[in-house]
């Protein structure tokens, strides 16, 4: 159960998102046949000794209902709310998506993620309007909306969802209690313009670090997630703590001193047509301590190249990735 009312949601959210929220990848058993919960117990402890304020439940991979409401459970229980666990709400269509949610909000989740399945084509923005409302009207829980190039609604506006769509949102939705500012990347635009018209209303996170690390300083940002922050093991949130006490240079040193394994994360294959590659994630949280371990197929894959440029990119860093051969990913910290 969530700690707070729906008609509490924004005033919880201006509360406690404040912060870095990563994602964890639910890890599957060695025969692929159920989900490997040390496995899971090990990354949300991980999660927590980072210094994260909270942690996505991935749903974007090859699980069932049942799994995924189980999952987001385990992580739930383990985090005994040290931090907030976040469902991904990107299932097939509107109706299994609403059913989603209520299994996530019984399950202990806290914050919902709302995203857009890949077969919803919709021709006018009032379509995106109707099913985002009536998601949010199914559920008690918080709600952060986000506007994404990946969603396709670009074709109807560069921003993905436009200052107008946002706007009616807000007012019609009391429980939408932040903004997740990724619409019309690689551009900053539509990030800096949901701050301007929103952030005395909700929470904007601007989740993504090379961004947030610079805007962040001229700017009051309260929560940044969730993310691909992981692979940057417990440096994000500790930047996070240098910007809200004011120390920018410190902040802007570390900025610097991420940038070989900033280049490296941007010159590997990390999403294809919106789908990202979760194994390529998995890896990258494995070089900082997470479990690593075994995905159902399908999923995308990935190669000794990319783990040889991932892990030179953390070393020149100086992140300090495990000394762990690149074999036992694929196995795992707690294989079962």
């Amino acid at each position: 159960m969530a700690r707070y009312h729906r008609n509490e949601a924004r005033e919880w959210a201006r509360e406690h998102l404040v912060g870095v929220a990563n994602v964890v990848i639910p890890t599957m058993t060695s025969d692929f046949r159920r989900l490997n919960e040390k496995a899971i117990r090990h990354d949300v402890e991980t999660t927590i000794g980072h210094g994260f304020a909270g942690a996505l439940a991935c749903s974007e991979v090859a699980i069932t209902p049942d799994e995924y409401e189980q999952f987001t459970r385990i992580m739930a229980e383990q985090a005994n709310g040290r931090i907030i666990v976040v469902h991904q709400a990107v299932f097939n269509t509107l109706e299994d998506n609403i059913e989603a949610v209520k299994r996530a909000e019984a399950a202990g989740a806290e914050l919902v993620l709302l995203g857009y399945p890949p077969f919803f084509y919709p021709k006018s923005y009032e379509e995106v309007y109707n099913y985002t409302r009536a998601l949010c009207d199914a559920t008690n829980l918080a709600v952060m909306i986000f506007p994404l190039p990946s969603w396709g609604f670009s074709r109807l506006h560069p921003s993905d969802l436009p200052l107008p769509l946002l706007r009616r949102l807000v007012d019609d939705c009391p429980n939408v209690v932040a903004i997740k500012a990724e619409g019309g990347m690689p551009h900053i635009m539509a990030a800096i313009e949901v701050h301007r018209a929103f952030h005395k209303e909700v929470v904007i996170s601007m989740p993504i670090e090379w961004e947030y690390i610079p805007l962040a300083q001229i700017i009051p940002v309260q929560f940044c997630g969730t993310n691909f922050s992981a692979y940057y093991g417990p440096v994000l949130p500790k930047i996070f703590n240098l910007i809200q006490a004011g120390k920018y240079d410190e902040a802007t040193e570390w900025f610097y001193r991420l940038d070989p394994a900033r280049k490296v994360f941007n010159s590997v294959p990390q999403a294809s047509n919106g789908l990202i590659n979760r194994v390529m994630w998995k890896y990258e949280a494995w070089l900082q301590g997470y479990n690593g371990g075994p995905l159902r197929h399908p999923t995308a894959r990935i190669y000794s190249r990319d783990m040889t440029a991932l892990r030179r990119g953390q070393e020149a860093a100086g992140l300090n990735p495990t000394s762990d051969p690149d074999e036992a990913f694929f196995i795992g910290r707690h294989p079962e």
